[in-house]
């Protein structure tokens, strides 16, 4: 084993905390030569695709490839942002705003930082930054609020494969899921209160989880059952009835069957029941991406339409709203006890002074 090179050290150095926020990812341009090595890095990942590593390899390569990147990179050209992927700007912004939350509310010497799993900043890259300043912890905090092993557990796998390259290895949390956070579900509540506020109230809330296969939760995957939680529990924040909201799961892809009700199909039926209003928001995402711009803002509403639906309306992500920061920060800061004692200047100076003393440079 050869292990990456340590940064430079000098005695004395305080030691700093990092926390990680990591999503799911990106391509860095609206391109099919942008799209195509991301899917791959994506739809590669045995955890997102769960079937016989050669079978998967010849349809990946020989067909998906090839035909899948130029219709997705059309998809992210409809919603790119100026300073680029939506995904990536959110993300970014999220961490920016949660450092300097951060440094409202405590003094130690805390380091925050963003990575994706499938694109860049890649995990490697952020942890190596995080080595670099000293973090010598380091909070993995993925932003999928429902746990699933094809969102969450790669962001783990990828984290502890590549301490697997390091000599000297930060202590590391991790956060598993925040479904039923107080902070969250408040935050989704307060959001879509704010919607209605200035748009009216619609006949029906369709609450859009992404969708995975049916054999993850028959195999033991919590999210199922996390994303029900999430969606009863903002129905109660809401103060909903039953038949003023529905859960529903998007973006099935391949031939298996993936848990339900579908989404289109939820949509596609309340259009034939020429339900007047209709709003759909997607809690299992706290920031805008391609999912719920294209697929949600726009696929959706055509759908809903045809079918013979009246008004449709898409309430964005949490994204960079301040109430959703700050229960961010509540989430880290819960997740981060023990771990914030600021060093002692006297200690420090003490611990230098001896190391020189034994030959230290």
């Amino acid at each position: 084993m050869t292990y990456q090179t340590e940064p430079a050290y000098t005695h004395g150095t305080p030691q700093k905390t990092g926390i990680l926020l990591v999503n799911l990812g990106t391509p860095d341009a609206p391109t099919a030569n942008a799209v195509r090595p991301y899917l791959k890095q994506f739809l590669g990942d045995p955890r997102v695709v769960e079937i016989p590593k050669l079978l998967w390899w010849l349809i990946l390569n020989g067909i998906i490839l090839n035909v899948r990147p130029k219709k997705s990179a059309a998809k992210y050209a409809s919603v790119w942002l100026p300073e680029g992927s939506p995904l990536r700007v959110y993300t970014e912004r999220q961490a920016k705003l949660l450092k300097e939350d951060l440094a409202e509310r405590t003094q130690a010497p805390l380091v925050v930082d963003f990575a994706m799993s499938y694109g860049k900043p890649s995990i490697p890259d952020a942890l190596r930054r995080l080595k670099e300043q000293n973090c010598q912890r380091i909070l993995i905090a993925p932003m999928f609020p429902q746990y699933a092993a094809s969102s969450t557990a790669p962001v783990f796998d990828q984290v502890f494969d590549a301490m697997k390259q390091m000599r000297n290895v930060p202590a590391v949390r991790t956060i598993k899921n925040f479904h039923d956070d107080k902070g969250y579900i408040k935050a989704l509540a307060a959001s879509i209160n704010d919607y209605w506020t200035v748009h009216g109230r619609p006949e029906k809330l369709v609450m859009s989880f992404h969708g995975v296969p049916q054999y993850t939760l028959d195999k033991g995957d919590p999210y199922h059952c996390e994303c029900h939680k999430t969606g009863r529990l903002l129905a109660e924040a809401l103060g909903l009835q039953k038949e003023e909201y529905a859960v529903s799961f998007q973006s099935r892809f391949g031939r298996a069957e993936w848990i339900k009700p579908y989404t289109t199909a939820t949509l596609v039926e309340l259009g034939r029941q020429k339900t007047r209003r209709v709003d759909v928001v997607c809690p299992g995402f706290v920031g805008d991406c391609l999912e719920t711009l294209e697929e949600i803002a726009m696929e959706g509403r055509e759908d809903f339409h045809a079918a013979g639906g009246g008004e449709y309306h898409y309430i964005p992500c949490l994204n960079d709203r301040a109430d959703w920061i700050h229960a961010l920060t509540d989430l880290v800061m819960d997740n981060l006890q023990g771990w914030l004692a600021l060093p002692d200047p006297v200690e420090l100076e003490q611990g230098r002074l001896r190391a020189l003393s034994m030959g230290a440079k």
